[in-house]
C-alpha cells in the first residue's frame, strides 16, 4: 500500500498530508533494501523524523483527515515533480544510495506507477471532497546537515509566491509567539514545480501552508501532541486572516 488515510470521514476542512512519513522500502524494490545501514534509514534522508506523529496529532485536533505515505523518500519522492532530477536520490546528505545508483528508467517508472501516482491520487481525492478544502503539508527538518551550520529555527513556514496568503498569515501568527524562532521560507525555499503543494493547491487556487518542524523537537508522541496543540490556534488564526484579507 502506497499510503494510509486516517480519519477519512472527519468533517473538518483541512487535509493534512505527510509526504515523507515512512522509511519503508517495498520488497519489490531492490529486495526491500537500498544498501544503506539501518542507522541511515532512520535518519532524515529516508523520512521526515517525527512528522507522521505530528500530522496525526494535527489531524485529530483539527478533526480532519490525514494522509501518510507508506514508502521512503529514497524509493521515490512524492514531494517532487515527475521530471525532477531528485525524484530518486542517488546521493543524500553525504550518503550514497547503492540501490539507486544505477537505477534504470523502467525501474523509476515502476516506482512512480506503484507508489507515487496512487499516493497523489488519494491526496487529490481528499482535496476534492469539499470546495473549501485547505491543504496543510507537514514536514520536519534535521538540526543540521552534514558539515553545515546548525539551524536555529524551531519551525519554518514554506510557501510559493503563487499562493502565499495562508502561509504569510501563519508566519505572522507564529511570530507573535515570543518563544519561537520561526523560519520564513527557511530552512528551504518553499516551491518546486510539481511538488505536492503545487499539484494539489497552487494549480487549483486552494489555500495551503507547508510547515517544517525541527525533528529534535518532535521525537516522541508527547512532543508531537504538544506541538500540535501549540500550532492549532495559530492555524485557525491564520486561516481566518487569510479569508478576510
Amino acid at each position: 500500500m502506497a499510503f494510509v488515510i486516517v480519519g477519512e470521514d472527519r468533517p473538518g476542512r483541512w487535509v493534512i498530508s505527510c509526504d515523507h512519513a515512512s522509511n519503508i522500502v517495498p520488497p519489490w524494490v531492490n529486495g526491500g533494501d537500498l544498501g544503506i545501514s539501518p542507522q541511515d534509514m532512520a535518519r532524515h534522508i529516508a523520512l521526515d523524523v517525527g512528522a507522521a506523529g505530528l500530522a496525526l496529532a494535527l489531524g485529530e485536533a483539527l478533526d480532519s483527515p490525514v494522509i501518510l505515505s507508506r514508502f521512503s523518500r529514497l524509493v521515490v519522492d512524492p514531494n517532487r515533480g515527475q521530471d525532477d532530477p531528485t525524484l530518486v536520490m542517488r546521493l543524500y546528505d553525504g550518503t550514497i544510495i547503492p540501490g539507486n545508483r544505477h537505477i534504470t528508467a523502467d525501474e523509476i517508472r515502476a516506482r512512480t506507477e506503484r507508489l507515487y501516482h496512487p499516493y497523489h491520487a488519494a491526496l487529490e481525492g481528499l482535496m476534492t471532497r469539499r470546495e473549501d478544502t485547505v491543504l496543510l503539508a507537514v514536514h520536519s527538518f534535521t538540526p543540521s546537515l552534514n558539515g553545515r551550520a546548525p539551524r536555529p529555527w524551531h519551525v519554518g513556514v514554506l510557501y510559493s509566491r503563487l499562493g502565499p496568503a495562508l502561509s504569510l498569515a501563519l508566519l505572522r501568527a507564529l511570530s507573535r509567539d515570543a518563544d519561537l524562532c520561526v523560519g520564513d521560507n527557511e530552512p528551504y525555499a518553499g516551491h518546486l514545480p510539481g511538488d505536492s503543494v503545487d499539484q494539489h493547491a497552487l494549480r487549483t487556487g486552494r489555500l495551503n501552508a507547508l510547515i517544517e518542524v525541527r525533528n529534535d523537537l518532535i521525537g516522541d508522541e508527547r512532543a508531537q501532541k504538544a506541538w500540535a496543540a501549540r500550532l492549532v490556534p495559530h492555524l485557525w488564526d491564520a486561516l481566518s486572516e487569510a479569508e478576510t484579507a
